[in-house]
């Protein structure tokens, strides 16, 4: 029996095995930053590694085998900024009672799933948007991949520039030309080789060049903390001054989620018969689950993450893929100093080639067509200059509306986009 579909979807275990180890490897990282993030409300940062371990685990390997899809998911960068910034330290709301509006906002989630309003979220977003989201989101993760090399920084004159080329930006940059030359050359696994020779590159690092030293042992094991388990407030968080917070957490989620699904499933080519993301039902079901459990369990809201498009460019097409990335996570729950072997420089390149991998529904955009072209521009370039996938495809979805209502092309405008738009509104006011 070919559970995970491996001979109809034309590749083969190796290639599941090292898709699921590459994506793992290009979104490791929230193991750590996760719990750096949402510890600054006062949670244990222990409890909140195993928290971010656990719900990365049980969501992927649930994407593997109830939606068969190659996408991970972990809790989601924007959505802890917004929890810990914005809800906890900026409203003064305790921790207990933002957990439970993450957990009312998987709810939530989770029936529009069920009942299959999300398909046609899905299903209304025209393909022209799609393609700039695909892209947009393509530039996204490149963007994340060079800041993270300290390739680019702010610079108060320019808003962004070039930072210093010192030991960790020319590691990077021999990385990224070392894995270019991989993937160049059709070498199978090559993003994850680039990831083991840029690690092993920055060993020098602190020790004959640089002052800090970037790949270190920190110890082996380390005992995971189930403090924060049920330790939500379900009462308060369904206060009448909640409703805004629940709101935010659901809508921020919802595009997050499906612009990142919509986008990977285009650049993958993981589609169905109709051209429409595979499984699509199944895995937003799981995209909602994991927003549900993260609220149980003690961290912010789980989603589909960009990062699984690693995985994918290499070669991953199958739910194996997801199922092998979430069963890495679990052995950092005993043993998260081992982290530290893999900096941000190794798996940087990565993110930039994924952004050149990205790119390719950009050749399906019809430029010559205005009405396409402007909407889809704006979700292309929206998403990077914003720093947020939200941004990107609300004002993609809103500027497409207002541009095909005055050319009188209502036939060309999904009914339920005229919800969305009313939604995206809200979410823009909140």
């Amino acid at each position: 029996m070919d559970f995970f579909e491996i001979k109809k979807n034309k590749t083969s275990y190796k290639v599941e095995i090292i898709g699921g180890i590459t994506t793992f490897l290009a979104m490791m990282y929230i193991i750590v930053v996760n719990p750096a993030i949402l510890s600054q409300t006062g949670m244990p940062f222990s409890a909140v590694l195993t928290a971010t371990v656990l719900v990365s685990a049980f969501s992927s390997i649930m994407m593997g085998i109830y939606a068969k899809n190659p996408i991970a998911l972990a809790p989601g960068m924007g959505l802890n900024a917004f929890f810990t910034y914005s809800v906890v330290m900026g409203m003064g709301i305790s921790w207990q009672t933002a957990l439970g509006a993450v957990f009312w906002s998987g709810i939530i989630f989770l029936l529009l799933s069920i009942f299959n309003v999300r398909t046609k979220i899905v299903e209304a977003i025209p393909k022209q948007l799609r393609y700039g989201v695909a892209a947009g989101i393509g530039l996204f993760i490149a963007l994340i991949g060079f800041i993270n090399a300290g390739f680019i920084t702010s610079n108060p004159a320019t808003t962004i520039g070039r930072g210093i080329l010192g030991p960790l930006t020319l590691t990077f940059l021999f990385g990224l030309a070392v894995t270019s030359i991989l993937v160049s050359k059709k070498v199978k696994g090559g993003l994850l080789m680039g990831i083991i020779i840029t690690t092993l590159a920055a060993i020098p690092i602190g020790r004959l060049w640089g002052s800090q030293a970037v790949v270190a042992w920190s110890g082996l094991f380390a005992a995971p903390d189930f403090s924060l388990f049920f330790s939500l407030d379900l009462t308060g968080s369904l206060a009448l001054g909640m409703i805004p917070v629940i709101f935010a957490f659901l809508f921020t989620d919802m595009f997050d989620s499906l612009s990142t699904f919509v986008g990977v499933a285009e650049a993958g080519n993981i589609l169905d018969k109709n051209g429409e993301p595979r499984y699509i039902k199944e895995s937003l079901i799981t995209d909602a689950v994991s927003t549900t459990i993260s609220g149980l369990f003690g961290t912010s809201s789980g989603t589909s993450y960009i990062e699984s498009a690693a995985g994918i460019e290499a070669g991953g097409r199958t739910g194996l893929v997801a199922v092998v990335a979430g069963l890495l996570f679990l052995p950092f729950m005993f043993f998260s100093p081992l982290l530290s072997i893999v900096p941000a420089i190794a798996t940087a390149p990565i993110l930039v080639l994924v952004g050149v991998f990205m790119m390719k529904p950009v050749m399906n955009v019809k430029w010559a067509q205005m009405d396409y072209a402007i909407p889809t521009f704006l979700a292309l370039v929206l998403i990077p200059l914003t720093y947020s996938i939200t941004q990107g495809i609300v004002w993609g979805f809103l500027s497409w509306t207002v541009i095909k209502v005055f050319m009188g092309k209502f036939k060309e405008i999904h009914w339920m986009l005229w919800v969305i738009d009313v939604l995206a509104i809200l979410a823009l006011l909140v």
